[in-house]
């Protein structure tokens, strides 16, 4: 009787062509057989943790240092390994060592009257850190994870034990001799770099890296060379998507949005952006406007933005508004089928009397200084706006620093992931007021659900196709919308009140209705339709967004629908930390369960540094699990799965001759 295992001839028949090609990988069956053992096994370790971080928005050092303790997840495995055997201050030295090698060092020197016996100690307890973090992992992932120049030495520090007797004086001497060779602060430096990587298998970033805090470019510095990423995107990427791609209007909404928060640093220093057109236009232009409703906003003792560097940054904010109420004019009156005609306001000020007329009712405006305006054709760009639109479009398309970015944002990244039985989406799925998906016309094409974000998803690619495709420009544009359309799924408001907030006094112009998706998304029921609608399995199956902050201080929860929905935008950004009353939120994934980190704001590296000031995070478990979660469990082990069953058909076609071994 065969093995049950053992496929029949007329399955592998069937699969022969790929067998084939998976023969010249496998060529033996010695070859075959081995790595069936070594999936197998891999199957049966716990499966690693997964980091989910939302909103960043440009706050680099928060987002540095959260990547660095793991939210929390270094200083609980100190915690864990030396208990009470090493005092507080101890532990609290050797986790800043961790994050900041480098710096630390530099700062232990100043002080430590004894390297040799820091040296010694230290690098004790960082391997016993390492062999820790690294126990879940085959050695085989470990070993690809290692600096190349010391491989060699961390394996067989992280292999043998210093407390096996015929062990105990050959590990001793390599430890040693790291010190006598000058070699151990680089030593140091790799061992803590390889903690921080194992500690966090896998990151989720469920969109907005850009706009507001300063380091956006930073940030996604960090990312591109992450091991394990991956990105959805949210409406405040694909803006900056979108003026890579050229298109203006999204040009002219990331210049503004930098300038309100005072964010010169990513536009100039991180991609090489010059201002230096708009801001000699806005100094002519609004030379005599004071320009008050568009003031930056900056945090409170700022020292980096004087009296004039402000005046100018307001002078160049309102340029580029106006700019853009005109570019978004042409865009609206080309694509009519985005509907949205309304938000053309613009033809119906009053210019003599100070208002303006929205949805019927008459307002008065705040500002009616408009000296780029002709009221009698008032989306006409001046020859002067033209100029600066034109030099500005150069300096985005030109910038090889956004070309690279972007390129990252497009290949790591997407509309949505379905992973582990989790549903990660930046925002929302477009659904009618009853809760049932609700179609969005794209192209010409009605879509939803699922459909709806995978044509978009394959819209945004062809934005940045290198050959010329009949799609190309409408898909430049459709970016634009996704950024402000009604019907966005990362937008889903019944209008962007730009216009408004800038120019009218009256406040109810300024309030921006969101979709039916986000007075439904409490229902555990309508979760559960979304989950079904991505063939999301599972017993215990979430969804994970971002978007919306979390206002903590007045009650707000961030799971939603009896556990169904986790919304994870906990105010990483500052601007958002009065109205969050925290600094951000991960939601951590491990073999045990899920729980999400809440986070206080971060001081700076520097105290982090020299006065061991961590993250202050707390704890709030999620969901834990009856048994331990291992690979076999999840998406990744369903593939392995079927890697081995592919090796077993190959297996039996070299046994029975159907295949031949090669070199034999």
């Amino acid at each position: 009787m065969d093995n049950p295992k053992t496929p029949s001839t007329e399955e592998i028949n069937r699969n022969l062509k790929y067998l084939r090609l998976l023969s010249n990988k496998f060529p033996t069956i010695a070859a075959a057989s081995t790595e069936i053992i070594n999936l197998s096994a891999i199957l049966n370790l716990p499966k690693g943790t997964e980091h989910f971080l939302s909103d960043i928005h440009g706050e680099h050092e928060a987002f540095r240092h959260v990547l660095k303790n793991a939210s929390g997840a270094v200083k609980r495995k100190v915690n864990e390994i030396f208990g009470n055997t090493l005092r507080e201050v101890e532990k609290k030295e050797l986790c800043t060592l961790i994050y900041y090698p480098k710096e630390k060092l530099a700062l232990v020197k100043t002080t430590e009257e004894d390297m040799r016996d820091w040296y010694l100690t230290t690098l004790h307890q960082l391997v016993r850190v390492c062999r820790t973090v690294s126990s879940k992992y085959t050695r085989s992932k470990v070993q690809k994870a290692l600096p190349p120049e010391f491989a060699y030495i961390i394996q067989e520090l992280l292999h043998e034990s210093s407390d096996e007797p015929n062990k105990h004086q050959y590990f001793n001497v390599i430890i040693n001799t790291i010190i006598e060779t000058h070699r151990a602060d680089q030593f140091i430096t790799a061992l803590c770099n390889l903690i921080q990587r194992l500690v966090i298998d896998s990151l989720h970033i469920i969109g907005d890296i850009f706009d507001r805090g300063p380091g956006a470019h930073l940030i996604m510095d960090t990312l591109c060379h992450y091991h394990n990423l991956d990105i959805q995107w949210g409406n405040h990427d694909i803006l900056w998507m979108g003026a890579a791609a050229g298109n203006e209007c999204c040009m002219a909404n990331v210049l503004r949005t930098s300038l309100r928060y005072a964010n010169l640093v990513t536009l100039e220093d991180g991609y090489g952006i010059n201002l230096l057109p708009l801001a000699t236009f806005a100094m002519d232009t609004y030379a005599n406007d004071p320009c008050k409703n568009f003031i930056p906003k900056i945090e409170e003792g700022d020292k980096t933005h004087n009296e004039r560097t402000c005046r100018l940054i307001s002078q160049m904010h309102k340029a580029i508004s106006i700019i853009q109420f005109k570019l978004e004019a042409d865009m609206i009156k080309r694509h009519p089928e985005f509907d949205m005609t309304s938000r053309n306001l613009l033809e119906h000020i009053d210019y003599a009397r100070g208002t303006i007329e929205i949805d019927g009712k008459e307002y008065e405006l705040s500002d009616t200084h408009f000296p780029t305006i002709d009221p009698k054709d008032p989306y006409r760009l001046t020859k002067e706006e033209e100029e600066v639109v034109q030099k500005l479009h150069c300096s985005f398309i030109g910038s090889e620093k956004m070309k690279k970015h972007m390129h990252c944002l497009l290949t790591r990244g997407s509309m949505y992931l379905s992973i582990n039985s989790n549903l990660l989406y930046h925002a929302s799925v477009p659904l009618n007021d009853d809760g049932t998906l609700k179609e969005v016309t794209v192209h010409g094409k009605p879509y939803k659900g699922r459909q709806l974000l995978d044509r978009i998803d394959s819209l945004v690619r062809t934005a940045f196709s290198d050959e010329p495709l009949p799609e190309q420009r409408y898909a430049a544009d459709y970016i634009w919308y996704l950024w402000c359309g009604k019907d966005s799924p990362l937008f889903d408001k019944a209008k962007m009140a730009t216009f408004e907030r800038y120019f009218v006094k009256n406040k109810e112009t300024h309030a921006e209705e969101k979709g039916a998706y986000y007075k439904l998304r409490d229902n555990e029921q309508v979760c559960d339709m979304i989950l079904d609608e991505f063939n999301v399995t599972g017993e215990h199956r979430h969804l994970i967004t971002g978007h919306v902050p979390v206002k903590t201080k007045k009650g707000e929860k961030p799971i939603k629908a009896n556990g169904k929905l986790i919304v994870i935008d906990g105010g990483f950004s500052k601007a958002y930390q009065s109205e969050t009353g925290i600094a951000g939120y991960t939601l951590v994934y491990h073999s045990r369960g899920l729980q999400l980190v809440q986070h206080e704001p971060f001081t700076s590296t520097q105290e982090a540094i020299r006065e061991g000031k961590d993250i202050i995070s707390s704890t709030q478990l999620v969901e834990l699990s009856s048994q331990r979660v291992m690979v076999r469990d999840t998406d990744k082990g369903r593939e392995l799965e079927q890697q081995i069953h592919d090796l077993f058909l190959l297996l039996t076609a070299y046994r029975k001759g159907i295949i031949k071994e090669k070199g034999q």
